[in-house]
């Protein structure tokens, strides 16, 4: 079994297991962990009250943080004609069709979101097995199935954050990176909860947002009192 490390287990020394903090009082205790030998991720676990087994209670969504993630997004997208260019102007990475499908099919995959025109899917749709199970297949729900392409480009650079529930009923989401200000963190964070609220299914009763832990990629989790957001 691994071991953790002196500076994993001296950032967990910091964090009171039993307390749950504000989100200031997190933001502020999480950047007290920064290393100086890489800017770590800074990642959200919100457990929401839904049954994901029950369609009326998927909880699906993207999210423009305002600050970005910190990671410049590779993008690609299925166009042809206008739409092409007009992807290629918006700063698309890699734009193509049939030729960028068989690119994809033989084994390539160095992107991170993918972009698909309507009319493209019959295209696209051959590479369900290859996207799909990545989390890279085009979708209309969270806008990257357009004919604005230009927009999904420029939303997906500026840190469009796509999230979807699990089975277990958490949303896993990033919202930066340590080296961000503790307010931009904070603005990140406000930004995705109030998308996760805008989206709560009608169908779910009780409480909807239970538990939520932040974390950076190489340290503890901060509990957060849900009732301070």
């Amino acid at each position: 079994m691994a071991k953790n490390g002196k500076n994993y287990l001296a950032n967990r020394a910091k964090v009171d297991s039993e307390k749950k903090y504000s989100l200031v009082e997190a933001v502020e205790l999480l950047k007290s962990f920064a290393s100086k030998k890489f800017d770590e991720g800074v990642d959200v676990a919100v457990r929401l009250g839904v049954d994901p087994r029950h369609a009326d209670q998927m909880v699906r969504g993207a999210v423009v943080l305002p600050h970005g993630t910190g990671k410049s997004a590779r993008v690609v997208v299925f166009a042809k004609g206008e739409k092409e260019l007009e992807a290629r102007d918006a700063g698309a990475d890699f734009v193509g069709g049939d030729e960028l499908a068989k690119k994809i099919t033989d084994g390539w995959l160095d992107f991170d979101k993918a972009v698909a025109t309507p009319d493209m899917m019959g295209v696209v749709g051959k590479l369900g097995r290859v996207l799909g199970p990545r989390g890279l297949m085009p979708n209309p729900k969270v806008g990257t199935v357009t004919f604005e392409v230009a927009r999904a480009v420029k939303e997906i650079k500026a840190g469009k954050v796509d999230f979807r529930v699990e089975k277990a009923g958490i949303v896993h989401a990033p919202v930066g990176r340590i080296s961000f200000s503790a307010e931009k963190l904070q603005e990140n964070i406000t930004t995705l909860i109030e998308t996760l609220n805008r989206l709560k299914p009608a169908s779910s009763k009780g409480n909807y947002m239970r538990g939520f832990t932040l974390s950076s990629t190489m340290g503890p989790g901060i509990r957060i009192d849900v009732n301070s957001l």
